[in-house]
């Protein structure tokens, strides 16, 4: 049976996934490290204590970069047990990322119940200094939103007896004096009147099937290196079995010689009757 083509084949799909892969790999590294620099402070508002999200993909993309280096060389190398422990990663990593899409499907409502709860405690401990009041700000002014469910969730907060309500919630900010935030009667006239919970959860709602359906999709891509390193090992294990058998046959090995011939000081053997 030849198996050149074959392993060839199999060679050139795998360098091209494991290239892909490597690839993918950087792009979680990049996209954590850019997390961990910039939304440092406003991914704690989904999270009841500090996330370690940015640091999951910081080291989920590490490993996938090491591995998909790994995976190239097994495949120039051509060990069969090299493809096989390949193949081995691939199917962790395709489990890995199957639980978190269905954990994140499943217990999306939790990841809800757990923003408004945050976001709910960041408003009313509102202070304009610390991380989670900066974070406020920040989804007020970009989502042009205001309060948890409308502007009225600042009439409980801590900050508004004294500073009315915070001018990221204005949309109009050159049209909004601190006397006109404190009056609860000016005040609606010049914020937002839209709560930030309700854009926020509409999104995640909106674009959840989308996200559910290309984590699964970047999971069961994984199949396919599965695939590929399995095949690849298996092929380049019968290329081996092939050399072996085609070198023992063409190798020559001397032939024995069955015949004692005794020197002639030595006489042979009597048998006795």
């Amino acid at each position: 049976m030849e198996t050149k083509p074959v392993i060839t084949c199999l060679k050139t799909l795998l360098i091209v996934y494991s290239f892909v892969f490597w690839i993918t790999g950087a792009i979680l590294l990049a996209v954590g490290v850019w997390g961990k620099l910039m939304l440092g402070p406003y991914i704690s508002l989904i999270a009841d204590n500090s996330t370690n999200a940015p640091y999951v993909l910081i080291g989920t993309g590490t490993v996938i970069i090491v591995f998909g280096l790994f995976g190239c060389f097994a495949t120039c190398r051509g060990s069969p047990w090299m493809l096989k422990l390949y193949a081995m990663f691939l199917s962790l990593v395709f489990l890995a990322e199957l639980v978190a899409g269905i954990s994140g499907f499943v217990f999306r409502h939790e990841i809800k119940g757990t923003f408004r709860r945050t976001y709910t405690d960041a408003v009313l401990n509102y202070n304009t200094q610390d991380e989670a009041s900066r974070a406020v700000d920040y989804l007020q002014n970009k989502l042009r939103c205001c309060g948890v469910y409308n502007y009225t969730s600042w009439f409980a907060s801590v900050y508004y007896p004294a500073n009315g309500i915070p001018p990221s919630c204005c949309f109009n900010s050159s049209d909004c004096s601190s006397d006109d935030l404190r009056n609860a009667t000016v005040a609606p006239n010049k914020v937002y009147h839209q709560g930030c919970f309700e854009l926020v959860t509409s999104f995640m709602e909106t674009n959840m099937a989308i996200i559910a359906g290309v984590t699964f999709g970047i999971a069961f891509s994984q199949l396919i290196g599965m695939l590929l390193a399995c095949s690849a090992g298996t092929w380049q294990g019968f290329e081996e079995e092939e050399a072996f058998v085609s070198w023992h046959k063409t190798r020559k090995f001397p032939k024995r010689n069955l015949n004692w011939n005794l020197p002639p000081s030595v006489s042979q053997p009597v048998i006795l009757m």
